[in-house]
């Protein structure tokens, strides 16, 4: 048996049908006061008194590899690049005031958004790259720091839990301590909770939560699928 197609319901229920992650975050990882992934984007999740909140906070490894692969790398591995480099106030100005940011919950985004709102803004600069890096690194921790209280632990997993550069300006922006787990949870998160998306779907629980997708109400997402 199989369980797959766990957003269709959501999106008939006005939800975006996303993101489903959140679930398993609050079952699986609650002893953390948020839960953030970094991969092409950074998206995060928490408890805010009896409800799930869950956004994409802004663009990151789809940024930044983008201009990577410009000088023939795949990252920018340790964040060794954006280290050697200087923040371009004004440049950090423009990318903080995207009308994105300002704009209330739920909310997620795309690569279209960034095509048409980020890299216009950072192709015009005229900045080195380690310039241009260090200043997309200062912008994604700040919008991180916006997005959580001081003092609070953050779970980090995804690809961009390993750029320590990133950690360190997440860390001290946020004054937050962030813990990056184990290999196995930090490189598969996603896939462990989509797995148990289905275990929620076989027993009848919820998996789609309105307080994140904005759906009318919570609801058991999934098909299942039977040879």
């Amino acid at each position: 048996p199989t369980v797959s197609d766990f957003r269709r319901l959501d999106i008939m229920l006005g939800g975006q049908g996303a993101p489903l992650v959140p679930i398993g975050d609050n079952l699986l990882f609650g002893e953390y006061d948020y839960c953030l992934n970094i991969g092409g984007f950074s998206n995060i999740s928490y408890r805010k008194e009896d409800k799930r909140i869950a956004f994409d906070i802004s663009p990151v490894n789809y940024v930044i590899d983008r201009f990577c692969r410009s000088i023939g790398l795949e990252m920018d591995r340790d964040g060794e690049i954006a280290s050697r480099g200087s923040v371009d106030a004004g440049l950090l100005e423009r990318l903080d005031a995207l009308e994105y940011y300002h704009r209330p919950l739920p909310k997620s985004l795309g690569r279209e958004w960034v095509e048409e709102n980020v890299f216009p803004l950072l192709d015009g600069g005229g900045l080195t790259l380690e310039d241009l890096l260090r200043t997309y690194y200062e912008h994604c921790a700040r919008q991180l720091a916006r997005a959580t209280v001081p003092g609070k632990v953050i779970l980090a997993t995804g690809g961009g839990a390993w750029n320590k550069f990133l950690i360190r300006r997440m860390e001290a922006l946020s004054a937050c301590k962030i813990v990056v787990p184990s290999r196995e949870i930090v490189e598969f998160k996603e896939a462990l909770v989509f797995a148990f998306l289905g275990v929620l779907y076989m027993t009848d629980n919820p998996s789609c939560l309105k307080s994140v997708t904005g759906a009318a109400r919570d609801n058991i997402g999934g098909m299942l699928f039977k040879m």
